[in-house]
């Protein structure tokens, strides 16, 4: 046995006496050690380009924000926006309209009800058989799916 340990030694010595062996190594490390570069690299950039993805919706989102915001001071500074202001707090109207107070008891007295014969019920559906079920545990857990 140790003489087959010594032999197989002494051709594994020999071949890395060998150049071209040698070269060979050194070119297979060169080409791993580049793999591992180019991945790094790859990872850096897929996770700097979603950084810029999320500002990017960040920034778009805060502009529409900003033109919702000009677009609601645009109407607060419009005539029909300041007469609701004026009736609303002041009680002011346009001449020649009169306000007529209803009291509350005869505005309820004028309702109508509404038949509720349209009643839904929620029905849950019904037992799956244990070999779907199954199927359907296994399918969601290899597709990483919640049910």
């Amino acid at each position: 046995m140790l003489d087959k340990i010594k032999i197989h030694s002494s051709k594994i010595m020999a071949q890395l006496q060998d150049i071209r062996a040698v070269g060979l190594l050194i070119f297979g490390v060169i080409v791993i050690l580049v793999t591992w570069s180019g991945i790094g690299a790859i990872e850096t950039n897929y996770s700097l380009q979603k950084q810029i993805n999320s500002l990017k919706q960040q920034n778009q989102l805060q502009s529409l924000q900003n033109n919702n915001l000009s677009l609601q001071n645009q109407y607060y500074n419009t005539n029909e926006y300041l007469e609701l202001q004026d009736r609303q707090i002041f009680g002011k109207g346009l001449p020649g309209e009169k306000l007529i107070l209803v009291p509350e008891s005869v505005a309820l007295a004028q309702l109508t009800t509404i038949p509720s014969n349209n009643t839904f019920t929620i029905t849950t559906p019904p037992p799956k058989p244990a070999y779907q079920a199954n199927f359907e545990a296994w399918v969601n857990f290899f597709f990483h799916r919640n049910s």
